[in-house]
């Protein structure tokens, strides 16, 4: 029977992904060259999940992921799923803070529509049995928004940008109710784009004639019609992410410019949020979540690098983050994932289970509990 979901997101929770082993890097490869069958790399991918399941139990987190361990990317491999999808190697890769990512990206190849054989829906299916009634299996997609990053609409097939977020809408309302319905009760969206529109950095590129204010209005509207529909035992966050590739990032930029649209009017349960450095700004945006509205976790501990935050520096962000926000909906989690590409941040594996663990004890010592 499964562990019945109270709320989410919990005290102490994380982002998604986590440090890929060595053994399953090589599986990669080998499946790759053709050394070992797509079933026997599925194989050594449903073990490592196990194994990393058993970990996040074992340093007490109440929600637990696969460590993206099928993916390749946080975002594309979903992304190449949808009907009117495709991946493709690109000329450039992302550009980040001290280096450029791998070559790939996707584009808009026909009218997007979900695909009900969507590969997540089964590899979430197996996730949940992994799992079973010992903690509560979250699952990790993009946002809606993600698919309104600069080149990926074919404005041949969506010459009208409201025409193409009506088709992004539909497709992730029938994603929703297919994840539900394998089980989810646990949803995040990661959003680069609407982090990247607070971000000083932003640039208008393939804005279909909106100004910057109304692309932040369309997008919360995007994901707000996107789960409309969702079950009351269905809970949904949104984590807002500036770029975590290999340990850099790609841009930077308070809260402020998208906080009294983003935080005051989307409809999800919490908000995941970059704060181990000085690029997301201060608290004060803070003041437009509603009281009793969602819970802000607040991303004070880096997966970036292995040292751990000195304890009070975590304790007095986030006592200064409750004189926006009560501290009862507040909760504590890293920045980002630990591996938000196949690649990995530079920290070892210890150095993550640690990080986690501390997250964990801070909440203990904080609130009393890691429950949400």
């Amino acid at each position: 029977m499964t562990k019945t979901l109270v709320k989410a997101p919990f005290k102490a929770d994380h982002v998604g992904s986590l440090l890929r082993p060595d053994n399953l890097h090589q599986a990669r490869k080998d499946a790759k060259e053709g050394k070992i069958t797509p079933a026997e790399l599925r194989e050594i991918e449903t073990e490592e999940i196990k194994r990393i399941v058993d970990k996040q139990i074992e340093v007490g987190l109440e929600a637990v992921t696969d460590g993206e361990f099928r993916r390749t990317w946080w975002h594309l491999d979903f992304l190449e799923g949808l009907n009117g999808i495709e991946g493709y190697e690109t000329e450039k890769g992302y550009q980040f803070a001290d280096t450029e990512t791998e070559r790939y990206h996707v584009r808009n190849t026909g009218k997007i529509s979900f695909n009900p054989d969507h590969p997540f829906i089964k590899d979430f299916i197996e996730f949940k049995e992994i799992v079973g009634d010992r903690a509560i299996p979250k699952q990790t997609i993009p946002s809606p928004n993600q698919l309104f990053e600069a080149g990926i609409r074919n404005p041949e097939i969506y010459p009208d940008l409201e025409d193409y977020a009506n088709d992004i809408i539909q497709t992730y309302r029938d994603a929703v109710k297919a994840f539900y319905d394998a089980g989810v009760r646990y949803l995040q969206l990661d959003d680069v784009y609407i982090a990247g529109l607070s971000s000083t950095d932003f640039q208008l590129v393939d804005s279909g004639g909106y100004t910057k204010k109304a692309l932040i209005e369309l997008a919360v509207r995007i994901v707000n019609e996107s789960i409309a529909d969702r079950p009351d035992d269905l809970f949904i966050t949104t984590h807002l992410c500036r770029g975590n590739y290999q340990s850099t990032w790609a841009f930077q930029g308070s809260y402020a410019e998208i906080a009294s649209t983003l935080f005051a009017k989307e409809k999800v349960d919490g908000f995941f949020l970059e704060y181990d450095d000085e690029r997301s700004g201060s608290f004060e945006p803070l003041k437009h979540v509603p009281k009793d509205g969602a819970q802000v976790v607040i991303g004070a501990v880096t997966s970036k690098f292995g040292e751990l935050e000195d304890k009070e520096v975590i304790k007095n962000k986030i006592q200064e983050a409750s004189k926006y926000v009560p501290l009862e909906q507040i909760a504590l989690s890293p920045q980002c994932g630990f591996a938000s590409t196949h690649h990995g941040n530079k920290l070892t594996e210890e150095e993550q289970w640690e990080k986690l663990s501390y997250i964990v004890d801070l909440a203990k010592e904080i609130w009393g509990t890691v429950k949400a």
